[in-house]
């Protein structure tokens, strides 16, 4: 995203907390800061995208944290997956500050990033998204207001519980095709190339065929997106009872192992059950 930003002439500070790894954006040119408190002051929005709530807290909170460097006019995109009520909780810091918040997670992998059809949906104020949304569309073709702070992080929960619950059902199918006796390869062909084939399916499905060395979204980080899934779906009482199964599997591919695995490899779980050769 650093890339599409600078790529578009937008002049872009950035911290992490691992310098080296934004080394070859250093080199393509963007500043660097010493702390996200630095990279609040430099810039007039600014983005970030953690993992979950406590990561958000420590680049946000303490002496050197990116509150302490908003001002009024400010602006914060907030594109981490997390609970509604810790979205809501920091847009309230920053605004006490005389900032804005907005939450926008993105719909989308590194493959649709690089295709340029990543999609982001904004939670705030209609006027504050007016203000970042052409920026947005410098990264990906569309941004979708949801309406208030919060609403953007739910949106974000519903669809990533789609992406287990359709990884299990792809592998339910092609283990179903191969112990009737079809290839596994031929079968995989025919799923992401039929009516059931998401865009997930069709860039993640061939995944069980050859799984990357590095995990595109790996067990744990899926499990904690249906783990904030099912907490809203009690929340405001709505079963989600797919969700649930394909929860204990992300458990049961943790506990075996595959933590680190791309989420893809609930397959290998399936096919251990199944008695098939992974």
């Amino acid at each position: 995203m650093v890339d599409r930003l600078m790529a578009k002439g937008h002049t872009v500070t950035g911290y992490n907390r691992t310098k080296a790894k934004a080394q070859w954006l250093l080199d393509k040119g963007m500043l660097w800061a010493d702390s996200p408190r630095a990279v609040a002051q430099a810039a007039d929005v600014v983005f970030v995208m953690v993992t979950d709530s406590a990561a958000l807290e420590s680049v946000a909170g303490g002496p050197d944290g990116l509150v302490e460097g908003i001002a009024p006019g400010k602006i914060v995109v907030d594109m981490s997956t997390l609970s509604p009520e810790t979205s809501r909780a920091m847009a309230a810091r920053v605004r006490a500050r005389g900032g804005d918040m907005v939450d926008s997670p993105v719909s989308g992998s590194v493959v649709t990033l690089e295709q340029g059809k990543l999609t982001m949906m904004v939670g705030g104020r209609a006027d504050t998204f007016a203000k970042v949304h052409p920026l947005l569309l410098d990264i990906g073709p569309k941004a979708t207001h949801v309406g208030d702070n919060g609403l953007a992080v739910s949106m974000k929960i519903a669809i990533n519980l789609n992406l287990a619950v359709q990884m299990l059902a792809f592998s339910e199918a092609v283990l179903l095709a191969e112990k009737s006796g079809i290839a596994r390869k031929t079968a995989v062909e025919v799923l992401v190339n039929s009516v059931a084939a998401s865009p997930m399916v069709q860039y993640r499905g061939p995944m069980i065929l050859n799984m990357p060395d590095e995990a595109w979204f790996d067990m744990k980080m899926m499990q904690k997106d249906t783990a904030l899934a099912l907490e809203l779906g009690r929340s405001v009482r709505v079963p989600l009872p797919t969700t649930s199964v394909a929860n204990e599997f992300l458990t049961a591919g943790r506990a075996t192992g595959l933590e680190k695995k791309d989420f893809a490899a609930i397959f290998q779980v399936l096919a251990k059950l199944s008695g098939v050769n992974e």
